[in-house]
């Protein structure tokens, strides 16, 4: 099975990616459920209209933060059509879909009924696989969809500049996310992959190693941040892309280094943690879904403090 791509179509997502990657931070929304777990598309849409008004270089909607492996293909269906409604155009939609190449080209086709603009491939489940079985996963994928393709290469998922040379190849493959902050291998994935093909930092808290990342060429983030804090969030990017290197340090030592200390106490709070601080914003997202957890009482407390200095660092108000 083959679906013929638009190579303009293609080359024109890529384009507004690659401006949107360079003007601004990558936007990955939560999720918003009721209190009894319900997805709940109000809140949704509130609160993912409240982060495209930030001017992120592009959103991605049902993917890791936004607890993609919790959502049925009906709810996935709302979120991806919320996010494309409230963008309006504005800014590329990109859209998780995962899972085996099968279930991930279901989703496939509902982000592409949505109007999503390029899709990116979170990480397979559960298996490890060699680098052939990493390639023809893609490819089953790209032979299955006629939206761009954007891979994400964390947990096992890891990519040889072999590979990365094949998939590069494929019809509508674009770029990669990197999460594995493995500078030495990323090096030698750019330098394998064509001029053209994107490559963007999707560390945990990206902000920690952005400047890292910059030295290689990849200077385009993720952030989680920006889920709840996007006046922080712009101001750390506004500041890289400046060379602004004491408000870099200043964000770093007073906010970003305490939120990876907060982070890492418990397991899922790369999710849950980022959600307890959108409600303290006073965003309507509601709780995370099992099997994570949201965040003790102690915690939340240090969440507040944590959150109320960062805001104070660039003028913002809790």
């Amino acid at each position: 099975m083959s679906l013929d791509t638009d190579t303009s179509d293609t080359a024109a997502v890529a384009g507004r990616l690659e401006d949107g990657m360079a003007n601004g931070v990558l936007s990955f929304p939560l999720t918003a459920f009721h209190a009894d777990g319900s997805l709940d598309p109000d809140g949704f849409r509130a609160y993912v209209a409240d982060r495209i008004a930030t001017a992120p270089g592009a959103v991605f909607p049902a993917c890791g933060t936004g607890e993609f492996f919790s959502l049925d293909e009906d709810e996935y269906r709302r979120v991806v059509t919320v996010t494309v409604e409230e963008s309006a155009g504005r800014i590329p939609v990109v859209a998780g879909i995962g899972y085996g190449w099968a279930q991930a080209t279901r989703f496939a086709r509902i982000a592409e009924d949505a109007g999503a603009d390029a899709l990116l491939v979170l990480p397979h489940y559960l298996v490890t696989a060699g680098q052939d079985g990493l390639v023809a996963q893609l490819e089953a994928i790209a032979a299955r969809t006629r939206l761009p393709l954007v891979t994400y290469q964390r947990g096992q998922v890891a990519y040889s500049a072999d590979s990365l040379r094949r998939i590069a190849a494929l019809p509508g493959v674009i770029g990669l996310k990197d999460g594995h902050s493995d500078l030495d291998r990323l090096q030698r994935l750019t330098l394998a992959a064509p001029e053209d093909f994107l490559f963007f930092n999707g560390a945990a808290t990206a902000e920690i190693q952005a400047r890292a990342y910059a030295t290689i060429g990849v200077p385009a983030y993720s952030s989680a941040v920006h889920a709840f804090a996007p006046e922080i969030a712009n101001a750390f990017f506004a500041a890289l892309r400046d060379g602004d290197e004491g408000t870099l340090d200043t964000l770093l030592r007073g906010f970003y280094v305490p939120f990876v200390e907060l982070r890492d106490r418990a397991p899922g709070y790369a999710v849950s943690l980022v959600k307890a601080a959108a409600r303290l914003r006073g965003h309507s997202v509601g709780p995370v879904r099992a099997p994570l957890t949201d965040p003790s009482d102690r915690d939340l407390a240090d969440l507040r403090t944590l959150l109320t200095t960062g805001l104070d660092l660039v003028g913002a108000a809790l």
